[in-house]
């Protein structure tokens, strides 16, 4: 049994596949895992995996739409429904419980919560298994308050922070009670991508920190989340993301949560991991606390909370780094789009 398997055997840790091609999705679902994570990102990357397949969706798609913002939308929906349509039996099988499909819609017009609504509700009528990936600002808080209105699954993405975490909760909340509606939701901490952050900004500004500190400062940040939502008895789950090595899977095994991962990453994990092993029970010295505490604001931020504003979520450093990514793997759908008309 590979070491994946293993882990959905003797553990409730479940694994996602995030941005998979085609040949990767039937792999990941071989292996069980529970859904597919995409971001704005997912085209750019299939532009490289499967050249000849976007390029016929473009050509498709461009002969009767000729407003680019509108057909880069219908070209990223159409791949996310072929990602469905692979998981749609793993959905009807588990009974609508897994096999989602997560679909991010525009990152230029992040702000603009009414749009996000209707392109979200345009989405939800490609498959039922598909699941709206809100970002947790501000402006999708707003979104977030209409789609449980209309039962639509959502995954809260770019948390960082237990204020965000709290604030999602109290929307989702408030937006249940007043619909009697409850749609899945999960809650994803963006760990890998905080680590990468924290990273640069260490080398960036020449801050003195210890390696074992800063290695572990998206870890202990994720382990407090899940503890809240676990403490507090949210509705949500925990989903780890953005992972940027194995450790960023290995240290949440254990716990009642998911974590995505790119299919890259869990061939490794098969390859590399042997025995299951508790990760998301290991306690860290206080004293590492304490020195990401003094070193990074940002990290205090994170971990204290309602230290952040809900007006602060959009232009917190983590959260301007992952959008900027998404920024740039959505442009380069939009240059298809427009080398193609």
């Amino acid at each position: 049994m590979s070491y994946l398997k293993q882990v959905h055997a003797k553990t409730d840790t479940r694994f996602w596949v995030n941005n998979p091609s085609f040949e990767e999705c039937d792999l990941a679902i071989a292996e069980g895992a529970f859904g597919v994570t995409t971001n704005p990102a997912f085209c750019a990357k299939l532009f490289q995996s499967a050249p000849e397949y976007m390029h016929s969706v473009v050509q498709s798609v461009v002969k009767t739409e000729k407003d680019i913002d509108k057909a880069a939308e219908k070209i990223y929906h159409q791949v996310c429904k072929d990602l469905m349509d692979r998981y749609l039996p793993v959905y009807e099988k588990s009974g609508k419980t897994s096999g989602f499909v997560t679909v991010q819609e525009d990152p230029r017009r992040e702000e603009d919560h009414n749009y996000i609504i209707e392109a979200s509700l345009r989405a939800k009528e490609l498959a039922p298994n598909y699941m709206a990936k809100i970002p947790i600002t501000e402006f999708g808080l707003k979104v977030v308050a209409e789609l449980v209105k209309h039962d639509v699954p959502i995954c809260g993405t770019e948390i960082f922070s237990l204020s965000q975490v709290t604030a999602l909760n109290n929307v989702y909340e408030e937006s249940a009670k007043a619909s009697s509606k409850r749609p899945p939701l999960y809650i994803t901490h963006i760990t890998g991508i905080m680590d990468q952050y924290f990273a640069d900004l260490v080398k960036k500004e020449s801050i003195q920190i210890s390696k074992e500190a800063l290695d572990l400062a998206g870890t202990i940040i994720a382990q407090k989340v899940y503890r809240l939502i676990k403490d507090e008895n949210m509705s949500g789950t925990f989903l780890g993301g953005g992972a940027r090595g194995l450790q960023h899977f290995t240290n949440f095994v254990g716990g009642d949560l998911h974590v995505t991962i790119n299919w890259s990453t869990a061939v490794e994990l098969n390859e590399t991991q042997k025995e299951v092993q508790n990760g998301i029970d290991t306690a860290y010295p206080s004293s590492i606390v304490d020195e990401l505490l003094e070193k990074l604001p940002n990290f205090k931020r994170a971990y204290e909370p309602g230290a952040m504003s809900v007006e602060s979520f959009a232009d917190y450093g983590p959260v301007m780094l992952f959008r900027t990514m998404f920024m740039n793997g959505y442009s380069r759908l939009v240059d298809s789009v427009y080398l193609a008309q």
